[in-house]
Protein backbone atom coordinates (compact mmCIF):
# COMPACT_ATOMS: atom_id res chain seq x y z
CA UNK A 1 0.00 0.00 0.00
CA UNK A 2 1.13 3.59 -0.62
CA UNK A 3 0.42 5.75 2.44
CA UNK A 4 0.43 9.56 1.78
CA UNK A 5 0.26 11.41 4.98
CA UNK A 6 0.24 15.26 5.93
CA UNK A 7 4.00 16.59 6.49
CA UNK A 8 3.18 18.48 9.85
CA UNK A 9 0.83 16.74 12.50
CA UNK A 10 -2.21 18.79 13.68
CA UNK A 11 -4.35 16.16 14.94
CA UNK A 12 -6.34 13.38 14.46
CA UNK A 13 -7.60 13.36 10.18
CA UNK A 14 -10.14 11.30 8.14
CA UNK A 15 -8.69 8.79 6.35
CA UNK A 16 -9.65 7.57 2.79
CA UNK A 17 -8.48 4.29 0.95
CA UNK A 18 -8.61 5.19 -2.49
CA UNK A 19 -8.92 2.33 -5.31
CA UNK A 20 -6.89 2.92 -8.83
CA UNK A 21 -8.83 2.40 -11.92
CA UNK A 22 -8.28 0.22 -14.95
CA UNK A 23 -11.07 -1.84 -15.06
CA UNK A 24 -9.92 -4.33 -12.49
CA UNK A 25 -6.80 -5.06 -15.12
CA UNK A 26 -4.29 -2.67 -14.89
CA UNK A 27 -2.90 0.10 -13.07
CA UNK A 28 -1.42 0.38 -9.79
CA UNK A 29 -1.51 1.95 -5.89
CA UNK A 30 -0.11 5.22 -7.43
CA UNK A 31 -2.77 6.06 -10.03
CA UNK A 32 -5.61 8.43 -9.36
CA UNK A 33 -4.41 9.49 -6.31
CA UNK A 34 -3.50 13.48 -7.40
CA UNK A 35 -6.91 14.04 -6.92
CA UNK A 36 -6.77 13.83 -3.23
CA UNK A 37 -3.34 15.20 -2.60
CA UNK A 38 -4.99 18.74 -1.88
CA UNK A 39 -6.30 17.13 1.31
CA UNK A 40 -3.06 15.38 2.08
CA UNK A 41 -1.63 18.47 1.82
CA UNK A 42 -4.28 21.17 3.61
CA UNK A 43 -3.52 18.45 6.23
CA UNK A 44 -7.20 17.09 6.71
CA UNK A 45 -6.28 13.33 5.69
CA UNK A 46 -4.18 10.41 5.32
CA UNK A 47 -4.70 8.26 2.13
CA UNK A 48 -3.98 4.65 2.07
CA UNK A 49 -3.86 3.79 -1.60
CA UNK A 50 -4.16 -0.43 -2.06
CA UNK A 51 -2.04 -2.40 -4.51
CA UNK A 52 -4.58 -4.98 -5.51
CA UNK A 53 -4.53 -7.70 -7.18
CA UNK A 54 -5.49 -7.84 -11.14
CA UNK A 55 -7.99 -10.12 -13.31
CA UNK A 56 -7.40 -12.07 -15.36
CA UNK A 57 -4.46 -13.48 -13.22
CA UNK A 58 -6.68 -13.25 -10.06
CA UNK A 59 -10.45 -12.93 -10.69
CA UNK A 60 -12.95 -12.22 -8.65
CA UNK A 61 -13.03 -12.55 -5.59
CA UNK A 62 -9.34 -11.66 -5.28
CA UNK A 63 -9.58 -7.87 -6.10
CA UNK A 64 -12.21 -6.97 -3.64
CA UNK A 65 -11.16 -9.14 -0.93
CA UNK A 66 -7.50 -7.36 -1.71
CA UNK A 67 -9.56 -3.83 -0.98
CA UNK A 68 -11.10 -4.54 1.96
CA UNK A 69 -8.04 -5.99 3.48
CA UNK A 70 -6.35 -2.93 3.13
CA UNK A 71 -9.93 -0.96 4.69
CA UNK A 72 -9.45 -3.20 7.75
CA UNK A 73 -6.11 -2.73 7.97
CA UNK A 74 -6.47 0.97 7.69
CA UNK A 75 -9.06 0.97 10.29
CA UNK A 76 -7.08 -1.26 12.68
CA UNK A 77 -3.98 1.12 12.34
CA UNK A 78 -6.14 4.27 12.76
CA UNK A 79 -4.46 5.50 15.96
CA UNK A 80 -0.84 4.85 14.66
CA UNK A 81 -1.65 6.93 11.05
CA UNK A 82 -2.99 9.51 13.03
CA UNK A 83 -6.72 8.99 11.59
CA UNK A 84 -9.85 9.51 13.33
CA UNK A 85 -12.30 6.01 12.96
CA UNK A 86 -15.08 7.93 12.77
CA UNK A 87 -14.09 9.50 9.75
CA UNK A 88 -13.01 6.55 7.11
CA UNK A 89 -14.05 7.16 3.54
CA UNK A 90 -13.46 4.89 0.65
CA UNK A 91 -12.72 6.26 -2.94
CA UNK A 92 -12.96 5.03 -6.40
CA UNK A 93 -12.40 5.79 -9.85
CA UNK A 94 -14.10 3.62 -12.83
CA UNK A 95 -13.03 -0.21 -11.86
CA UNK A 96 -11.89 1.33 -8.77
CA UNK A 97 -15.13 2.87 -8.20
CA UNK A 98 -16.68 -0.08 -9.03
CA UNK A 99 -14.09 -1.91 -6.07
CA UNK A 100 -15.12 0.95 -3.61
CA UNK A 101 -18.97 -0.03 -3.86
CA UNK A 102 -18.08 -3.53 -3.75
CA UNK A 103 -15.99 -3.26 -0.58
CA UNK A 104 -18.71 -0.69 0.93
CA UNK A 105 -21.17 -3.60 0.78
CA UNK A 106 -18.34 -6.13 2.33
CA UNK A 107 -17.84 -3.35 4.97
CA UNK A 108 -21.57 -3.35 5.96
CA UNK A 109 -22.03 -7.22 5.98
CA UNK A 110 -19.19 -7.96 7.67
CA UNK A 111 -19.54 -5.54 10.17
CA UNK A 112 -16.42 -3.55 10.44
CA UNK A 113 -15.33 -0.97 10.04
CA UNK A 114 -18.01 1.60 10.07
CA UNK A 115 -17.24 4.08 6.48
CA UNK A 116 -18.52 8.23 6.77
CA UNK A 117 -18.65 8.03 2.82
CA UNK A 118 -17.78 6.46 -0.31
CA UNK A 119 -16.87 7.94 -3.60
CA UNK A 120 -17.74 6.69 -6.41
CA UNK A 121 -15.86 8.33 -9.71
CA UNK A 122 -17.26 6.73 -12.58
CA UNK A 123 -18.03 3.73 -11.37
CA UNK A 124 -18.07 0.40 -13.36
CA UNK A 125 -20.43 -2.25 -11.58
CA UNK A 126 -22.57 -3.78 -13.80
CA UNK A 127 -21.00 -6.95 -15.84
CA UNK A 128 -24.59 -7.49 -17.36
CA UNK A 129 -24.83 -5.40 -20.34
CA UNK A 130 -28.58 -4.30 -20.32
CA UNK A 131 -28.20 -0.80 -20.72
CA UNK A 132 -28.63 1.64 -23.61
CA UNK A 133 -25.07 3.72 -22.32
CA UNK A 134 -23.43 0.06 -21.86
CA UNK A 135 -23.81 -0.48 -25.83
CA UNK A 136 -23.51 2.79 -27.20
CA UNK A 137 -19.88 3.73 -26.60
CA UNK A 138 -17.98 1.51 -29.96
CA UNK A 139 -14.27 2.01 -30.61
CA UNK A 140 -14.15 5.37 -29.58
CA UNK A 141 -13.06 6.96 -25.88
CA UNK A 142 -10.96 5.44 -23.91
CA UNK A 143 -13.13 2.70 -22.65
CA UNK A 144 -15.94 1.45 -24.87
CA UNK A 145 -18.00 -1.65 -24.73
CA UNK A 146 -15.41 -4.11 -26.10
CA UNK A 147 -12.63 -2.69 -23.25
CA UNK A 148 -15.63 -3.08 -20.65
CA UNK A 149 -16.38 -6.81 -22.09
CA UNK A 150 -12.88 -7.99 -21.91
CA UNK A 151 -12.51 -6.34 -18.76
CA UNK A 152 -15.76 -7.89 -16.74
CA UNK A 153 -14.91 -11.29 -18.73
CA UNK A 154 -11.17 -11.12 -17.42
CA UNK A 155 -12.79 -10.55 -14.10
CA UNK A 156 -15.60 -12.96 -13.62
CA UNK A 157 -14.65 -15.63 -16.58
CA UNK A 158 -17.50 -18.07 -18.34
CA UNK A 159 -19.89 -16.70 -14.95
CA UNK A 160 -20.25 -12.80 -16.57
CA UNK A 161 -23.47 -11.69 -17.25
CA UNK A 162 -25.00 -15.25 -15.37
CA UNK A 163 -27.12 -15.51 -12.68
CA UNK A 164 -24.12 -16.22 -9.79
CA UNK A 165 -22.31 -12.98 -10.32
CA UNK A 166 -21.07 -11.79 -6.68
CA UNK A 167 -22.83 -8.30 -5.69
CA UNK A 168 -19.37 -7.87 -4.04
CA UNK A 169 -18.01 -7.94 -7.66
CA UNK A 170 -20.50 -5.91 -9.74
CA UNK A 171 -22.79 -4.38 -6.93
CA UNK A 172 -25.05 -3.16 -9.49
CA UNK A 173 -26.48 -7.10 -8.93
CA UNK A 174 -27.12 -6.37 -4.51
CA UNK A 175 -30.47 -6.69 -3.79
CA UNK A 176 -29.97 -4.36 -0.42
CA UNK A 177 -28.37 -1.36 -0.48
CA UNK A 178 -29.72 -0.30 2.79
CA UNK A 179 -27.13 0.91 5.89
CA UNK A 180 -24.43 1.98 3.28
CA UNK A 181 -22.28 5.34 4.12
CA UNK A 182 -23.29 8.31 2.26
CA UNK A 183 -22.56 8.46 -1.45
CA UNK A 184 -21.02 11.09 -3.94
CA UNK A 185 -21.12 9.58 -7.65
CA UNK A 186 -20.92 11.06 -10.48
CA UNK A 187 -20.83 10.41 -14.51
CA UNK A 188 -20.35 11.97 -17.70
CA UNK A 189 -23.57 11.81 -19.90
CA UNK A 190 -21.33 10.61 -23.01
CA UNK A 191 -20.67 7.37 -20.81
CA UNK A 192 -20.72 4.23 -21.02
CA UNK A 193 -21.53 3.33 -17.51
CA UNK A 194 -23.97 6.20 -17.61
CA UNK A 195 -27.23 4.63 -17.17
CA UNK A 196 -25.90 1.65 -14.34
CA UNK A 197 -25.08 4.28 -12.63
CA UNK A 198 -28.37 6.55 -12.39
CA UNK A 199 -29.67 3.74 -11.38
CA UNK A 200 -27.43 2.89 -9.05
CA UNK A 201 -27.84 6.24 -7.44
CA UNK A 202 -31.85 6.45 -7.30
CA UNK A 203 -31.54 2.74 -5.77
CA UNK A 204 -29.38 3.86 -2.88
CA UNK A 205 -31.31 7.03 -2.45
CA UNK A 206 -34.69 4.86 -2.47
CA UNK A 207 -33.05 2.61 -0.02
CA UNK A 208 -32.32 6.16 2.51
CA UNK A 209 -28.89 6.30 1.59
CA UNK A 210 -28.02 10.21 1.52
CA UNK A 211 -26.39 10.37 -2.46
CA UNK A 212 -24.96 13.72 -4.30
CA UNK A 213 -25.28 12.53 -7.95
CA UNK A 214 -23.81 14.45 -10.75
CA UNK A 215 -24.05 13.75 -14.32
CA UNK A 216 -22.26 16.25 -16.25
CA UNK A 217 -23.33 16.79 -19.79
CA UNK A 218 -20.99 16.24 -23.01
CA UNK A 219 -18.73 14.63 -20.35
CA UNK A 220 -16.91 11.03 -21.50
CA UNK A 221 -15.36 8.26 -19.34
CA UNK A 222 -12.50 10.22 -17.19
CA UNK A 223 -12.66 13.31 -18.62
CA UNK A 224 -12.44 14.82 -15.31
CA UNK A 225 -8.82 13.55 -15.03
CA UNK A 226 -7.30 13.59 -18.96
CA UNK A 227 -8.57 17.31 -19.75
CA UNK A 228 -8.60 18.14 -16.13
CA UNK A 229 -8.21 22.27 -17.96
CA UNK A 230 -11.27 22.04 -19.41
CA UNK A 231 -14.41 23.93 -18.02
CA UNK A 232 -17.03 20.75 -17.30
CA UNK A 233 -13.59 18.81 -15.88
CA UNK A 234 -12.89 21.93 -13.35
CA UNK A 235 -16.69 22.29 -11.85
CA UNK A 236 -16.82 18.78 -11.58
CA UNK A 237 -13.28 18.41 -9.99
CA UNK A 238 -14.12 21.82 -7.40
CA UNK A 239 -17.66 19.78 -6.61
CA UNK A 240 -16.18 16.19 -5.99
CA UNK A 241 -13.08 18.03 -3.57
CA UNK A 242 -15.60 20.14 -1.68
CA UNK A 243 -17.66 16.92 -1.01
CA UNK A 244 -14.96 15.13 0.21
CA UNK A 245 -13.99 18.35 2.25
CA UNK A 246 -17.04 18.84 4.13
CA UNK A 247 -16.93 14.99 4.72
CA UNK A 248 -13.46 14.97 6.21
CA UNK A 249 -14.40 18.18 8.24
CA UNK A 250 -16.92 15.61 10.02
CA UNK A 251 -20.11 18.01 8.50
CA UNK A 252 -23.72 15.95 8.13
CA UNK A 253 -24.34 17.61 5.03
Amino acid sequence: MLILSPAEDRGPKGGILSLHGGGMIMGGRRDHVGHLLPHVIEGSAVVVSVEYRLAPEHPDPAPVEDCYAGLVWMAKNAAELGIDPERLLIAGVSGGGGLAAGTALLARDRAFPQLSHQVLICPMLDDRFETHSSRMVDRDGVWDRHSNLYAWTAVLGEGRGGPDVSQYAAPARAQDLSRLPRTYIDTGSAEGFRDEILVYARRLSEAGVSVDLHMWGGAFHGFDMSVDHAAVSRASNATREEFIRRALGGEAV
